[in-house]
C-alpha cells in the first residue's frame, strides 16, 4: 500500500460513510482520509466525534458538484484515491423531489470522476507517474437492478432496470463510472450493496423508524402488506467488503456485496419488537403498535443479492446474521434515543 496515500471520501458524514471511515482509521494508521460531506439531513459531524481529533482526517464541508471545490482538493491534498459513498437515497423522497437526486447523483459522481481523471491521467489508458495504482471506488445499491418475484437473485450479470428516480439516478451513475473505464481506462471499481442496517443510521430508514416509534408509544407504520422482502446486510460487514474490493477487487468490475438475510418487513418490525419486549418490557406487547400504510408508488416486490462473486475472488464472508445484528442495533438505538 502507497505510504502517502490520501483518500477522497464523498458523504463520509452519512450512515455507512461514517462507519467506513471509523473502521479504514482503526484498520490503517498510516492513510490519511479527507472527508468531503454538504452536510444535508442525512450527514451529521457526530457520527465522526471519535475520530475529529485524528491527525490522519480531514473533514471539508462542501458540495460534490462544486468543481472548483473538488479540484482545489485534489491539488491542495494529492488525492490519490477516491471512495464515492455521497448520495440522495431515500426513495420516498426521489418520488416527491427527484432534481436532487438527478443533480448529486449523476452530476456529483461525474465531478469526482471527471477530476479524478484530469488529476491521475495524462491521456486515455496512460495515468501519469506515481498514480498508476489510483482507484475510484464507486458505491451504489441493488436497486438498479429493479425487483425480482418470489425467487431468483442479483448478480452482477442482471440487466438494469431501475423502478424510481433514486434508482434510476444511481444507474445512471454506474454507467457514467462504467464509461470512464472502458473510454478512458480509468482504474475504477462499483460494489452494489444490499440494504444496510446497523449503528448511525438516519431515523427516517425502517429500521431506526420503527424502534423509535416503538419505544414513544407511536404507531409503527409499515408499507402495504408488509410482505416486501430485503436482503440485509450489516454495516460493519459492507465496510470489510468495500475495503477488500477497494484493496484487491479488479478494475473496471462490479461486485455484489449482500448479506444473505432476506427478510420482509413486517417480519423485521416483529422482530424488533420482539427484542423490545424482552430487554425493554412494558405493560403491552410493542407489536400492538404495528399498523400498515398505504403502499408507496413503484414499491420494489423483493431484492436479494447473489455475493458469491466476492466470496470466491476476495474472500469475504457477512459475519453477522439478521438475528445477531439486528440485537446489537436495537442496543444502540435504545442507547441513543434514551440519552437524547
Amino acid at each position: 500500500m502507497n505510504k502517502n496515500q490520501t483518500i477522497l471520501i464523498s458523504g463520509g458524514a452519512g450512515f455507512i460513510g461514517s462507519n467506513f471511515i471509523l473502521f479504514y482509521l482503526q484498520k490503517y494508521q498510516n492513510i490519511k482520509i479527507v472527508n468531503l460531506d454538504k452536510l444535508t439531513y442525512a450527514g451529521k459531524l457526530s457520527n465522526l466525534n471519535t475520530v475529529e481529533s485524528n491527525t490522519n482526517y480531514t473533514f471539508i464541508k462542501g458540495d460534490i458538484c462544486d468543481a472548483e471545490l473538488v479540484n482545489k482538493l485534489f491539488t491542495t491534498y494529492n488525492i490519490s484515491d477516491v471512495i464515492h459513498f455521497a448520495a440522495e437515497s431515500h426513495v420516498d423522497n426521489s418520488i416527491k423531489s427527484p432534481d436532487a437526486f438527478i443533480n448529486t447523483n449523476i452530476f456529483g459522481t461525474y465531478n469526482l470522476l471527471n477530476t479524478a481523471k484530469s488529476f491521475w491521467m495524462d491521456s486515455s489508458f496512460s495515468y501519469k507517474k506515481g498514480c498508476e495504482n489510483n482507484r475510484f471506488h464507486h458505491i451504489s445499491t441493488d436497486e438498479v437492478y429493479g425487483t425480482l418475484g418470489k425467487t431468483g437473485l442479483f448478480t452482477e450479470q442482471t440487466p438494469y432496470a431501475p423502478n424510481s428516480p433514486y434508482s434510476a439516478s444511481k444507474a445512471s451513475s454506474d454507467f457514467i463510472v462504467r464509461s470512464y473505464h472502458h473510454t478512458y481506462g480509468m482504474n475504477v471499481v462499483t460494489t452494489n450493496c444490499s440494504n444496510n442496517y446497523g449503528p448511525k443510521q438516519h431515523d427516517e430508514k425502517l429500521i431506526p423508524t420503527i424502534i423509535k416509534n416503538a419505544i414513544n408509544g407511536d404507531n409503527i407504520p409499515i408499507y402495504g402488506d408488509g410482505k416486501n422482502v430485503r436482503d440485509w446486510l450489516y454495516v460493519e460487514d459492507h465496510c470489510r467488503g468495500i475495503d477488500l474490493v477497494f484493496q484487491n477487487g479488479k478494475s473496471g468490475e462490479t461486485y455484489n456485496i449482500g448479506g444473505k438475510n432476506e427478510r420482509n418487513n413486517l417480519y423485521i418490525a416483529n422482530k424488533i419488537c420482539e427484542i423490545l419486549d424482552e430487554i425493554r418490557p412494558k405493560k403491552k406487547n410493542y407489536s400492538e403498535q404495528i399498523t400498515f400504510v398505504k403502499d408507496r408508488p413503484g414499491h420494489d416486490f423483493r431484492y436479494a443479492i447473489d455475493a458469491s462473486k466476492v466470496e470466491d475472488e476476495l474472500g469475504w464472508r457477512a459475519k453477522e446474521n439478521f438475528e445477531t445484528g439486528i440485537l446489537k442495533t436495537v442496543e444502540w438505538y435504545l442507547n441513543k434515543y434514551e440519552k437524547a
